[in-house]
């Protein structure tokens, strides 16, 4: 009985590793390595070309030892995505903001780019694409995230899509997206969607690899259960270090 026990537990902890990474992620591009490392909830670090980028950089999050950003986009107003002092924590001289177009009225060193946007940045495409709730929010005609104000981003560099979807639900523009490599995707009640909304709008645009972020209260197991069979890898990262 004991060994059975035993060999259930390997069995769980294997089945469990497979999908539990705490470590950076490197993906493999024409143009070199896109390192991308999870720091907290939304923030991120990314680094290629010797170019340093954070998205979303705020507290909690933990810049101690990290490289200073080289480039810092910003998502919305909300501060678990914009906090001066976390910018300026990771900025050096020279480095370069950009965000949605309400973030400049406090980050006013910020340049804007608003929906549908593009810009070329040190070997990288920038679009900010739309994210926005359809029908969440605080209260009767009222959304936590309305449309046009903040900013999901969508990243090539090497020939290599990814896409951070910043706070949004599963909206038109989501489920449209084309030829995604990687997708961090938001979930979490009641500002954006649940797992089964996220999981519905990811099969529709079908990205190769699919990472949750911003997630936190979520049951990824809902997630990850909902996209068995439809040919996307889930890779879940821990964003929520203790």
């Amino acid at each position: 009985m004991k060994l059975i026990l035993i060999v259930a537990s390997v069995i769980i902890l294997m089945s469990t590793s497979a999908y539990s990474q705490t470590s950076a992620q490197t993906f493999s591009t024409s143009q070199g390595p896109v390192k991308i490392t999870p720091l907290y909830h939304a923030s991120t670090l990314i680094e290629a070309g010797g170019k340093v980028i954070y998205l979303d950089p705020a507290k909690p999050a933990k810049f101690a030892g990290h490289p200073k950003a080289d480039l810092v986009l910003i998502t919305d107003i909300h501060p678990d995505h914009m906090d001066p002092a976390s910018i300026e924590e990771v900025s050096k001289p020279g480095t370069e903001i950009l965000a949605a177009p309400a973030v400049e009225k406090t980050v006013i060193t910020a340049q804007p780019i608003a929906n549908g946007e593009s810009k070329s940045w040190q070997g990288w495409s920038i679009e900010a694409v739309p994210a926005y709730n359809l029908k969440r929010g605080p209260g009767p005609g009222k959304l936590f995230h309305d449309k046009g104000r903040g900013n999901g981003y969508l990243l090539t560099y090497g020939g290599m899509r990814f896409y951070f979807s910043g706070d949004t639900e599963g909206i038109p523009e989501m489920r449209a997206l084309k030829n995604i490599d990687v997708a961090f995707v938001c979930m979490n009640l009641p500002y954006t969607m649940p797992p089964e909304e996220a999981a519905e709008a990811v099969k529709a645009f079908h990205p190769k690899v699919v990472i949750p972020y911003h997630y936190r209260g979520s049951d990824l197991t809902v997630f990850t259960k909902k996209l068995e069979g439809a040919g996307i890898e889930v890779r879940l990262l821990e964003w929520y270090p203790q």
